[in-house]
């Protein structure tokens, strides 16, 4: 069929390809199989659509439908490898699921978040992922009386389904490895994340669990909530060292931008401090290149959200529910001869 000026219909498509609208409609939109449409009549319709450069018209599909075929993901940011993994996998669903992702940040400001989420409620997205939501109970509420699933990923709310990592369990796991070998009277420090959040309160609820388990004293342990910035963690680390305080040798880091703030404060007081151990509740695999010893937290990023899209595309609502997923940790203790090892952390 010769290329016109106008663009190709569907009645254009379903002559080239020798079948009726109807059955083109329903090989485009996916659902051959249900309608029990030959395959090869499928391929024939899906290669003729590409070769004419047809393009369905997606305002007349979501009315037609009823439908809007967006997807929407909501996170603070793109800085670290968990919020970017999150958006890679969430992108990847939504297309094998003919939807449109939409994605957007708030770099932590309350007022963005209630902005973007209000708007893709009003654009009616099918499916909303609110990804380290502090709050997110209002979004959740909104959704509810709109009829939009939304569901909570990394920060829990009460009114919606959510998916989280396993906060306590990976924290105790990555304390047992960074005080494994240490002397009974070593220290340990906490740094990164803020008080009262889900997330860091069972982290700090883990990483005390391990230092009991190890006979030591779990409130002699310091604990430093300074958020998730570089420059904060720097600082927290830089006054530490500033008024005499003892550096101790072991260091737990809640998230990988406070991870930042660490090494930059390591880099200016490396022989300060030639024998820290540091563990980091997050991974990147450019921490490897630090020469001390590093254990890391890969949260599963595609289990997270390969589960929010089962309860997408189920039928029970799970509202209050929290499903827990495991995470692995990384070893890498950057020595000669040494091997990187990859442990899943148990549910508590």
């Amino acid at each position: 069929m010769a290329r016109t000026g106008r663009k190709p219909t569907i009645k254009d498509l379903a002559q080239a390809a020798g079948t009726s609208p109807a059955t083109a409609s329903l090989v485009l939109n996916g659902g051959w199989k249900d309608h029990r449409i030959n395959p090869d009549t499928a391929e024939r319709v899906l290669q003729l659509a590409q070769s004419l450069g047809y393009r369905p018209n997606q305002r007349a599909r979501a009315l037609r439908l009823n439908r809007s075929s967006l997807a929407g993901l909501i996170v603070p940011h793109h800085r670290n490898r968990f919020f970017a993994g999150l958006t890679e996998h969430f992108e990847a669903e939504s297309h094998m699921r003919g939807l449109i992702p939409l994605v957007a940040s708030t770099q932590r400001d309350a007022r963005i978040e209630q902005k973007l989420a209000d708007t893709m409620i009003a654009q009616e997205v099918e499916f909303l992922v609110l990804a380290g939501t502090e709050e997110p109970a209002r979004i959740n509420a909104l959704c509810r009386e709109a009829g939009i699933r939304c569901v909570n990923v990394d920060l829990p709310g009460g009114l919606g389904f959510s998916v989280v990592t396993d906060n306590h369990g990976g924290a105790r796991d990555l304390t047992r490895r960074l005080m494994g070998g240490l002397a009974p009277e070593t220290g340990a420090l906490f740094l990164g994340g803020r008080r009262n959040e889900y997330a860091t309160e069972a982290r700090i609820d883990g990483f005390r669990a391990a230092l009991a388990e190890s006979g030591r004293d779990p409130d002699a342990s310091a604990i430093h909530c300074c958020g998730y910035s570089p420059q904060a963690a720097c600082d927290t680390m830089a006054a530490i060292f500033a008024r005499g305080g003892e550096i101790p040798k072991a260091l737990l880091v809640n998230s990988i931008t406070a991870f930042e703030g660490f090494a930059r404060f390591w880099q200016a007081h490396a022989s300060d401090l030639p024998d820290l151990r540091v563990a980091c509740f997050d991974w990147d695999p450019f921490a490897a290149c630090l020469p001390i010893e590093t254990i890391m937290l890969r949260h599963d990023v595609e289990t997270l959200i390969a589960r929010c899209f089962a309860w997408f595309d189920g039928a029970a609502p799970r509202d209050g529910e929290i499903e827990v997923i495991p995470a692995r940790v990384v070893v890498d203790d950057t020595q000669p001869g040494a091997t990187v090892a990859l442990y899943r952390s148990q549910q508590t």
